[in-house]
């Protein structure tokens, strides 16, 4: 039997961590750009793409996401790389429509898709209302998009259901556990199989862990058997107690986690396979 690979999955910057946080942040389109070669040549099959305005806030300005959208394309082509582009939707900002305008225009192979919404912890309410789901849902049913079914915690799997029922959300599901959020579940391996056990037959999921959580998230998935793991300055800025990294030492790190736990890193157009991704943007 053929062994099972491994999914990596890098988010580069989020829309939250201020750059006075982590120096290395790439936050500016040639920054991300840049780094994102970087990582996809250190062992990423999947780049999780946010965007910042020119303060460093997180921004669904369609001007930004085209700038870095195309750079990505010629890069990723000079380089002779082609990485799944997972393009944000992130709550947070912007109406229903704005949040869905650049995966409108850019028809990425994936994108996030924010099961439900919730208090982060005390600072404001992420906010996924049914009207944005449908609303992603259908744009990703008529662009031939992948959603990563982004869970918090155990409600939004179970919200999930009236989507793959409707036909909104096509089978088999991604999911990416997103854990260690202040206002959610923590990221212990105890919640991780919970949420395992939750998901419907033949899913794939995914796992990442906020912080401090970030390690043992990642070692519990790779336990469980997840069929990847996300890493990146969007979820920690250090690779040990006190000490900053960089997004390609967090992949380098995944991936000889992987090579430890006898998992063979996926590539690109394996990850595709593994995910039901049909529909390949050519770089």
């Amino acid at each position: 039997m053929a062994k099972k690979k491994l999914i990596i999955t890098c988010a580069l910057s989020g829309a939250g961590t201020p750059k006075s946080k982590c120096a290395d942040l790439p936050t500016q389109p040639d920054e991300i750009v840049a780094d994102a070669v970087r990582v996809v040549k250190a062992g990423a099959a999947i780049v999780h793409v946010h965007a910042r305005d020119k303060q460093d806030r997180g921004t669904v300005s369609s001007v930004v996401y085209d700038e870095i959208y195309e750079k990505l394309r010629k890069a990723m082509k000079a380089e002779g790389l082609n990485p799944i582009i997972n393009l944000t939707t992130s709550g947070g900002i912007g109406t229903d429509e704005e949040r869905v305008t650049n995966i409108r225009n850019h028809k990425p192979e994936m994108c996030s898709f924010d099961s439900g919404s919730f208090n982060w912890a005390d600072y404001f309410v992420y906010d996924n209302p049914p009207s944005f789901l449908r609303l992603c849902a259908k744009v990703c049913l008529e662009h031939d998009i992948k959603p990563e079914v982004e869970v918090f915690d155990s409600g939004h799997i179970v919200s999930m259901e009236t989507y793959i029922r409707e036909g909104l959300i096509k089978l088999p599901v991604h999911y990416q556990f997103v854990l260690g959020v202040g206002g959610a579940m923590k990221g212990t391996v105890k919640n991780m199989q919970f949420l395992h056990s939750m998901l419907p037959e033949g899913s794939t999921w995914s796992a990442t862990g906020i912080g401090l959580y970030h390690m043992p998230v990642m070692l519990g998935a790779l336990a469980l058997g997840a069929d990847g793991i996300r890493v990146g300055l969007e979820d920690n800025i250090y690779i040990t107690e006190g000490v900053k990294t960089t997004n390609v030492a967090l992949v380098e790190r995944a991936v000889k986690l992987g090579e430890i736990a006898d998992r063979e890193i996926a590539t690109p157009d394996e990850a595709r396979e593994i995910l039901g991704i049909t529909r390949t943007t050519s770089f």
